[in-house]
């Protein structure tokens, strides 16, 4: 089996299933990881970093050791796609974005590359954002955009010529990894344990009208949980291996592993498209693939 995940910066394949990734490589399949970018935009947001002259001098570079660190823990397979970070635009109106920023290109320039992996790597099953990228980074929207024209498009033969053999992935998932459903147990647990949450904001984004723009948080269902509590140490030392992105005290790790493990011991996506029979809800990523007929 092979699973490609597409996703806009270095930590974002650690916070957004990880475990899930962890589970399918102890058990044989080959996982990639896709980084559209180097997250040389991003900000040094561990205080504890901060005194590292690194950090500041080359946070690209820094970027690059901590995604080979965190690559390593999982136990996945990785390609730095080569796109530069958009950013984080703020205020009020909008900045525009650097020109020439992953997310200012067309969809057909942005997307050639991890159309050129598809057809190279061969992945049964496509993971990425849904239409709000998970949340509304301009980085994270891009990378929807790219991993649904891959799905769609790395099967035509007329379709991006140059970009290697054609070849059709089987399942596009949507990954869940900030769902309400999720947030609102682990915000629950604190409370009852007369603890500070800090998922209230998740819980208060999820209750917001859509009315007039994009939803802040995914309304698409879940329709896939994949076991891997096993996984979630895992998962938490390759979140912390991004220490530039990550400190100990974060949200992330607010519910211990073992209480999670508790609470919602699986990760969630939605199963967008499939060109294989595939019944949900469902435990496992390669139902209905015919694996038997892989090389």
């Amino acid at each position: 089996m092979r699973i490609l995940a597409v996703h806009a910066h270095p930590d974002d394949e650690s916070s957004k299933g990880a475990a899930t990734m962890a589970a399918y490589a102890a058990r044989g399949a080959r996982v990639m990881v896709a980084s559209m970018t180097g997250g040389q935009r991003g900000d040094v947001l561990n205080l504890e970093v901060q005194e590292n002259p690194a950090a500041f001098r080359d946070l690209p570079g820094l970027r690059r050791k901590e995604m080979a660190a965190a690559q390593e823990i999982l136990g996945i397979e990785h390609r730095w796609i080569g796109f530069v970070d958009s950013g984080l635009p703020e205020g009020d109106p909008l900045p525009p974005l650097p020109w020439g920023s992953f997310a200012t290109l067309s969809l057909k320039r942005a997307a050639a590359p991890l159309i050129r992996l598809v057809r190279e790597f061969k992945p049964q099953v496509i993971i990425s954002y849904d239409e709000n990228g998970g949340y509304p980074h301009p980085d994270h929207i891009m990378s929807h955009k790219v991993a649904v024209e891959a799905f769609e498009k790395a099967g035509d033969p007329n379709a991006y010529p140059g970009e290697g053999e054609p070849y059709t992935p089987a399942k596009l998932y949507y990954d869940r990894a900030f769902n309400p459903e999720r947030m609102g147990a682990f915000h629950q647990y604190l409370l009852d344990a007369g603890l500070e949450s800090p998922f209230a904001r998740f819980i208060a984004m999820a209750q917001e009208s859509d009315e007039g723009h994009m939803p802040p948080v995914s309304r698409h269902e879940t329709t896939t949980r994949i076991p891997c509590a096993e996984y979630f140490d895992t998962r938490d030392r390759a979140l912390l291996a991004h220490a530039s992105q990550v400190a100990p005290t974060d949200m992330f790790f607010a519910v211990s592993a073992e209480t999670q493990r508790r609470i919602w011991p699986h990760e969630d996506y939605t199963l967008i498209s499939s060109r294989v029979e595939s019944a949900v809800p469902e435990t496992d990523l390669a139902n209905g693939l015919d694996l038997s007929q892989e090389a």
